[in-house]
């Protein structure tokens, strides 16, 4: 188990950690949502302007930040000797879970980019459907590391 010591530090990290996924959690769900609402609108308009300043802003600001700080507290949480099993399966699911989240940050940045030169190519129930991912993935994330099913 975890050497005693470590253990105030590691709830303090653990904390860190949880807020940060929560922020960077709340902008995976909303940054689609923008895009759901910015397709309905005629490019460079006033409208489209506010919500490329909305976009910019949640992924640059809050979302950005949040992912770095989710993943080093992450890496820190998973160099604790002790904390877990790392041969576990429920271990490796949540991992992949979480990197998937970190490459549809990815391509939230690249949708976000094409809103910024007015070229985006795809509709609004795209968006409507890519929305659920990040949903289904921390579910997935969830159970891995409450429930521990395998």
């Amino acid at each position: 188990m975890v050497v005693e010591a470590f253990l105030p530090y590691v709830r303090w990290l653990l904390a860190f950690h949880v807020i940060s996924v929560i922020a960077w959690m709340a902008g995976l769900f909303y940054l689609p949502r923008l895009f759901v609402y910015h397709c309905q609108v005629q490019p460079q308009s006033g409208e489209s302007n506010r919500f490329k300043l909305m976009e910019r802003r949640l992924y640059y600001y809050i979302m950005a930040p949040a992912l770095v700080a989710s993943v080093l507290t992450g890496i820190a949480l998973g160099l604790v000797p002790g904390l877990f099993d790392r041969y576990a399966w429920w271990w490796h699911t949540k991992l992949l879970a979480a990197v998937l989240l970190v490459v549809f940050h990815g391509y939230c940045g690249l949708w976000l980019r094409g809103f910024a030169r007015d070229c985006n190519k795809h509709s609004e129930k795209f968006y409507r459907v890519v929305n659920e991912i990040p949903t289904v993935l921390m579910i997935i994330i969830v159970i891995m590391v409450v429930v521990q099913p395998f």
